[in-house]
């Protein structure tokens, strides 16, 4: 596939007839509203059916090789060229193949019950592992339970191992007194083990993710310890255990959201961890790049430092956040999905901007009521950004919160980019 960014006065059928393909393949790809509407700035995938490009003005290898995926130099032997500066308009490229690594991808998912039915079918096939979110546990070691037989048995008719999630917060309360009073407790420890088998065995989950967060520096190895015993039991049991991590940059970094996720003890115990990198323009904050590449980095460059790259899943959030401006403390942004988002900059006919340095697309619009807004959100430049990490730091895989968030683009251009491994 290919990304195509849209210019002013671009028109669906210039763009069908440049790449010769079908109007028809370009709106049902990127599920456009109209094939008569498009933005300045609004990035495109376009199902190209064969491995040639035709250079256009300002096209540059670098650029070219980048929107195929393949290397430069790939690039420059497959067509013979010595100097890649002499590349000129109407010049027609041959792409070579390129491969494709095999990596594992979970989704969480906090639609549950019958809605799960659906949306696990429609991305079952670019699924590793299924996460319905999630399990809470209680100071007494119970867990309260989830409708997530559908999404589970969805998820084997796809070929998807369900992961159980288990949390100790809610949306509401951060659940550090929670976690305190659990861990710390070695009778309330056995019990929540226990309850948590006889839930996996009852409705055929495969693996565990433990989502403990906000958990008190001083119970830090508690934490590590409750991981310790988790791991030998499931494992004993024949289970996976995996955890999710706050996104540190560092081992001395501190606040209660980062200090007791202890990152050498959690890639030396489970199986894989998955990295929250997402969450920077979070919804009561101001405005920003919700999952920024250059942020991401920042993590990566240390969580690879102390666990092994194939024992980590980086996180990729798939929604979008509207915030009314100015920002003020207290009102928090909207959360949407990517097409909710492109739908406000058709109704506004919002140009779409991109920032570079996070690799995100965002937008502007005033709304009837005359307050001015900015939308953050997600396209297929920004997703093959993240991909493109994945790849460069050779990680397990990616895993997507949440799913159910409707962006028409990412999984097409997943699946053109890696090959899912399947359990």
């Amino acid at each position: 596939m290919y990304i195509h960014v849209v210019q002013k006065g671009e028109m669906l059928w210039q763009i069908a007839d440049y790449y010769k393909v079908s109007i028809q393949d370009i709106v049902n790809l990127n599920k456009l509203r109209s094939p008569d509407i498009l933005l300045p700035g609004q990035a495109l995938l376009i199902p190209t059916k064969e491995n040639t490009y035709t250079v256009r003005q300002g096209d540059t290898m670098w650029q070219i090789a980048q929107n195929f995926g393949v290397s430069v130099q790939d690039l420059l032997w497959e067509n013979k060229i010595l100097n890649p500066d002499l590349i000129y308009p109407g010049l027609v490229l041959t792409i070579p193949p390129k491969e494709k690594p095999e990596i594992e991808v979970n989704a969480f998912t906090y639609f549950l019950g019958t809605d799960a039915v659906p949306i696990v079918r429609d991305s079952g096939n670019y699924l590793t592992y299924l996460s319905p979110f999630a399990y809470l546990i209680n100071e007494d070691g119970s867990l309260v339970s989830i409708d997530d037989e559908p999404a589970i048995g969805e998820a084997f008719a796809k070929g998807v191992v369900p992961m159980m999630a288990i949390v100790n917060f809610t949306m509401n309360v951060e659940g550090e007194n929670l976690a305190n009073i659990v861990l710390n407790n070695p009778d309330t420890v056995t019990t929540l083990q226990e309850n948590i088998l006889k839930v996996m065995r009852d409705k055929g989950y495969r693996g565990l993710n433990i989502d403990f967060e906000y958990v008190l520096p001083e119970d830090r190895e508690a934490y590590n310890n409750f991981l310790e015993s988790t791991v030998e039991k499931l494992h004993r049991e024949g289970y996976f255990v995996s955890t999710s991590l706050a996104p540190k940059i560092s081992g001395e970094q501190v606040g209660l959201l980062y200090e007791a996720h202890d990152y050498p003890t959690h890639g030396e115990l489970a199986d894989f961890v998955v990295l929250m990198t997402y969450e920077w323009g979070w919804r009561g904050g101001p405005p920003r790049a919700i999952s920024p590449i250059n942020e991401i980095e920042k993590v990566l460059d240390y969580a690879v430092s102390v666990i092994p790259k194939e024992k980590i899943l980086m996180g990729f959030q798939i929604y979008a956040r509207d915030w009314q401006l100015p920002f003020q403390q207290g009102r928090e942004a909207e959360t949407i999905s990517v097409q909710q988002a492109m739908d406000i900059a058709y109704d506004h006919m919002a140009e779409i901007k991109y920032d570079y340095v996070s690799q995100s697309p965002y937008f502007n619009y005033t709304d009837d009521e005359g307050n001015a807004h900015v939308v953050w959100f997600e396209d297929a430049r920004s997703a093959q950004a993240k991909f493109d990490t994945v790849k460069d730091y050779g990680l397990r895989g990616i895993s997507y919160w949440g799913l159910g968030y409707e962006f028409p683009q990412n999984f097409p251009l997943l699946g053109d980019n890696f090959l899912i491994r399947k359990l």
